[in-house]
């Protein structure tokens, strides 16, 4: 078998690998092997790779250079997942979408240059006819895509890092201005296929930079999550609109699979947070939004942790609702401790789990899952929203946005609409909070002034720790 035939295997492998990888992740008992598939398919990708290049003896000691490019790559993926908290991950997976989103702008460059912008030696073209325009096609929505993605990214990182505010971007017009970039794209893709020039691959590229950074600068903190994923669709398609033109079929595979999961699972979060999916991907398109209203309403009553142990010792049904509060503070160890020991005591113990509580999905289930928190009894929003009026004590953990009455009570509030875990029905609510600001969202929660509502100030962990050693 020549070494293209055993690449074009490999690469055939290697999609059955990222498929499996994919079912495996889809729960959480079969996640570990997933993502070991997903590890054994990049492999085998990048192997098969590198030997195609070494058979192909390609100039300029090509494998030499793809070897130190995987040695730095792998260098710098090890380094920074085992130093990023997991408050950090959200913003490195956005970066992460940035730079696929970059190498689809350069494969896309590079593709022009070395077709589009070279001539045979009679002068005439590489290629010709309908095989040149399609090629031109792929050129100029590689870039687009790529380029959209890239700075869309680093938008969303700035955000989720909180380096700039996480407000919408309200300017004049904003929605025409959207889709007046995207007619524009639209005519010069057709300007470009049929005459391909420099000029009109810059002006597409620039376009798409500045679309990127504003479609994802209009979205609010509290769609981010939504944002992060609908990224990782647009890395996707970036990814194979780069596997069209090089001719690489995993290329187009994987893509494929990571542009169609990511859009999936997109729609499925819009729905969860009653959001219009094609206003979020279209950066708030028809939603003008509102602003949040300053009101009084009333003054909080606090506890001690003392006195939240002995309402936990005497309930027999305790729902737990974290958020990025209870991820900033690591406090998850002492949440599963804190469950471990209700239950022993005879207490029923439940998390009740937003679609959107942190700020990617499935934040909180990796956080309690790496506390060793039995997954039978973490539950969806869906699951344990009825069973709320009959609890007798939520403890709130970090989380605002996702337990804020306002969203079902308040038409004029800037969450109105989104479901909510009403955990204000519960018997009594202990909320631990640093201070009475905002959530990321920045609106204020009328929970917190509730008359069968608790604050409980201080570092997450370490409430949670005063609580045990009370019990």
């Amino acid at each position: 078998m020549s070494v293209a035939s055993a690449a074009v295997a490999a690469y055939i492998v290697a999609g059955l690998l990222f498929i499996l990888s994919l079912a495996g992740l889809s729960r959480h008992e079969s996640a570990k092997v997933g993502n070991s598939f997903g590890i054994a398919g990049m492999f085998l990708a990048l192997a098969a790779t590198v030997a195609l290049v070494v058979d192909r003896g390609l100039p300029g000691g090509s494998a030499v250079l793809i070897a130190v490019a995987v040695a730095a790559g792998a260098a710098i993926g090890l380094w920074r997942a085992r130093s990023v908290p997991m408050t950090g991950m959200p913003e490195l997976i956005a970066m992460l979408h940035s730079f696929v989103g970059l190498a689809a702008v350069l494969v896309g460059w590079n593709g022009y240059l070395s077709v589009e912008g070279v001539a045979r030696s009679d002068g005439g073209p590489v290629l010709g006819g309908a095989e040149r325009g399609i090629h031109s096609a792929e050129v100029v929505i590689g870039v687009f895509i790529g380029a959209v993605t890239f700075t869309g990214s680093i938008v969303a990182f700035l955000k989720l890092s909180a380096r700039i505010k996480s407000n919408p971007l309200m300017l004049p017009g904003r929605n025409w201005l959207n889709l007046g970039a995207l007619v524009v794209f639209a005519v010069l893709t057709v300007v470009f296929v049929i005459e391909p020039s420099v000029g009109v691959l810059a002006v597409v590229t620039v376009l798409a930079l500045a679309l990127g950074w504003h479609l994802v600068a209009s979205i609010g903190g509290g769609d981010m999550p939504v944002v992060v994923s609908m990224l990782n669709s647009y890395s996707g398609w970036a990814a194979a609109a780069s596997g069209f033109l090089l001719g690489n079929d995993l290329l187009i595979i994987t893509g494929a699979l990571v542009g169609s999961s990511g859009a999936y699972l997109s729609y499925i979060m819009c729905r969860a947070m009653n959001r219009s999916f094609l206003s979020v991907i279209a950066g708030g398109f028809g939603n003008e939004g509102s602003a949040a209203v300053d009101r009084d309403y009333g003054e909080h009553t606090e506890i001690t942790a003392e006195s939240a142990a002995e309402l936990l010792a005497n309930a027999s049904s305790v729902v737990i609702t974290p958020g990025y509060g209870m991820a900033v503070a690591q406090a998850q160890s002492a949440v599963a401790e804190l469950t471990r020991h209700l239950r022993d005591k005879g207490v029923d113990v439940r998390f009740g789990i937003h679609p959107v509580a942190g700020r990617l999905p499935g934040h909180m289930n990796v956080l309690l899952a790496e506390a060793k928190v039995p997954y039978d009894i973490v539950l969806e929003m869906d699951e344990i929203n009825d069973d709320l009026a009959d609890t007798d004590v939520v403890l709130v953990i970090g989380a605002n946005d996702t337990v804020n009455p306002a969203a079902t009570e308040d038409p004029s509030s800037p969450i109105a609409g989104m479901p909510v875990l009403r955990v204000w029905e519960a018997r009594e609510v202990i909320v631990f909070k640093r201070s009475m600001n905002t959530g990321y969202a920045g609106v204020q929660n009328p929970l917190f002034f509730r008359d069968n509502s608790r604050m409980l100030f201080g570092d997450a962990r370490e409430r949670v720790e005063d609580i045990l050693r009370a019990l």
